[in-house]
């Protein structure tokens, strides 16, 4: 079976580390992925994917990115689910990320490696 992503896009927040109960560092956020159409009223499309970072690839993505900052990530499509107060099950789709690539500079023009999962 073959379940491989592949995304292009920005950061539609600032990057908040956090960290698991048992001390384990994640960053989730969410990718705004630009469609490559335009829609009838001539504007573009994009859509919002939930991404998660692990470990010394969230540490450096919280480091060196920002809101609006152009990234590229390649992992693997993950669900799950939960019930919530309510009582309601949610489900969530979200990319799991093996590598990220930092595409935008930050304005002292530094160059970033490719980050791969440990």
């Amino acid at each position: 079976m073959i379940n491989q992503v592949t995304l292009v896009g920005r950061l539609t927040k600032d990057p908040e580390l956090r960290y698991t109960t048992e001390g384990k560092m994640f960053l989730p956020v969410i990718l705004a992925v630009q469609r490559p159409y335009r829609g009838q009223e001539g504007g573009g499309k994009a859509d919002f994917v939930l991404c998660t970072f692990w470990n010394k690839m969230a540490e450096n993505t919280a480091k060196y990115c920002s809101k609006g900052s152009l990234i590229g990530v390649q992992g693997s499509i993950q669900t799950r689910n939960y019930e919530n107060k309510e009582g309601k099950k949610v489900y969530i789709t979200e990319v799991m990320a093996k590598s990220v690539q930092f595409l935008s500079s930050k304005p002292q023009e530094e160059t970033f490696p490719l980050m791969e999962l440990e």
